[in-house]
């Protein structure tokens, strides 16, 4: 068989691989340029500048940690792929709960430093919450539904019908731990702050969601492009591959996370546009882009069961590990014990994220969402965004509410319908042996 033959049965083009590798990384040089040599042009050329690197990291985060399920549990892959995936998002956040907590040690419980006020600036602490919640909603409503709308749509090519994508029964545990967190969340809105005792409640889920995922079977994993290439290394050249990779990717992200956050918030002084929103929508899509891409290119292949489940799996990581560790860094910048602080638009956008995510929780209870069920979050989350986007400033708040108690609602309607299903997710996620969700 030839090199041509052999790629087109194995869909494995090295050059085409070894060349996305390479754009990934060029991608990330101007911001370690622009960072490491103090260079500033305008703050929209620097955001840009920086959160092209972190979409290159992005990638190389995401290629790597998809090769490095070769070498560990099948389960505990999920998860690490999912927080890997995400750390450019956690990078953002961190930075504006960081400065939310070094304003708030210097002018006090506003959480707003005198420069930000007198402009009427969003305070960092709100910034940091936009940016979570944001990315939360950007993952259901963007993410979830295009791993349906792109299986549906390779189905279509081949003359077959596509009724809904199904997950495996071991993703009850990811399900599970996602319905408990959610649960929590609810709670959130009611607070003026998200204080340390929600920080351990949240990072303990997440710890005991790592500790019964990484009980999960080794299987080999379904990897593409160029994951799929370092796959064929040899074991010392793969895990130096991926090992590098993690490396550098991880230094992109610390010199440019904050420059980027910094940027991105002058930048909507400059060009007339809210930060809030910049903070809210753009910077989650930048630093989401490669892991919508990969759970895209799963269905594309007709793998749904990876392409939602690894996308279900950073939700519990955003809801776990994301909004827990706010509070930390907020707690050790403040240098206090204070939580972080809720204003009331934040207290609507969480519950308006909380709800999305019942919703969501609701109807995977029976591991399946239908090509209707996707167009329903689709719909909701867009005409959401555009009602957010149209409403003048001073005005946020009442279609936030209204759209919690649509999401909440049918949320509970699905539940009820299929509250028999509701038992046997938390017995599966919780209880039963992987041996057992293994043999379907």
């Amino acid at each position: 068989m030839t090199t041509t033959d052999e790629e087109q049965q194995t869909g494995l083009n090295p050059g085409r691989q070894k060349i996305s590798i390479l754009l990934a990384v060029v991608a990330t040089l101007p911001g370690v340029a622009f960072s490491l040599g103090g260079i500033h042009l305008s703050d929209p050329v620097d955001a840009l500048v920086y959160g092209v690197a972190i979409v290159g990291a992005a990638f190389l985060l995401s290629w790597a940690a998809e090769t490095a399920q070769l070498d560990i549990s099948a389960g505990l892959a999920i998860a690490i792929l999912a927080f890997i995936a995400v750390l450019p998002e956690y990078a953002v956040d961190l930075v504006f709960a960081v400065k939310g907590g070094n304003a708030f040690e210097q002018f006090g419980v506003a959480c707003q430093s005198a420069a930000d006020a007198a402009a009427g600036r969003e305070s960092a602490c709100s910034l940091a919450l936009a940016n979570m919640t944001g990315a939360n909603r950007l993952l259901i409503g963007v993410g979830w539904t295009a791993v349906i709308f792109v299986a549906w749509w390779k189905y279509r090519q081949r003359g077959q019908r596509m009724r809904d994508v199904t997950l495996e029964r071991s993703h009850s545990v990811e399900l599970a731990f996602l319905s408990i967190a959610t649960l929590y969340s609810l709670t959130l809105p009611l607070k003026r702050s998200i204080t340390l005792l929600d920080a351990a409640v949240l990072v303990t889920l997440f710890i005991a969601y790592t500790v019964r995922i990484s009980k999960a079977p080794a299987e080999e994993p379904h990897l593409v492009g160029p994951a799929r290439l370092m796959g064929t290394f040899s074991t010392r050249g793969r895990r130096g591959s991926y090992i590098a990779m993690f490396a550098f990717a991880a230094t992109v992200i610390l010199l440019s996370a904050e420059h980027f956050a910094e940027a991105l918030v002058e930048s909507g002084a400059t060009l007339g546009i809210s930060e809030f929103f910049l903070v809210q929508w753009l910077a989650p899509l930048a630093s989401e882009a490669p892991e919508l891409l990969v759970a895209c290119l799963y269905a594309w292949r007709l793998n749904t069961n990876a392409g939602l489940g690894t996308l279900v799996s950073s939700k519990v990581n955003q809801w776990t590990l994301l909004v827990g560790t706010l509070p930390i860094a907020f707690a050790i910048a403040s240098a206090s014990t204070h939580g972080l602080p809720i204003v009331t638009r934040q207290r609507d956008e969480l519950l308006l994220t909380a709800a999305q995510s019942l919703f969501a929780v609701a109807i995977l209870v029976n591991l399946s969402m239908t090509v209707r069920e996707a167009w329903m979050l689709f719909v909701l989350f867009w005409t959401q965004f555009m009602f957010g986007a149209l409403v003048p400033e001073d005005k946020h708040g009442t279609e936030l509410v209204a759209f919690s108690i649509i999401y909440l609602l049918l949320g509970i309607w699905f539940l009820l319908r299929d509250r028999r299903g509701v038992v046997t997710l938390l017995r599966n996620g919780f209880r039963a042996p992987y041996a057992e969700l293994s043999d379907g």
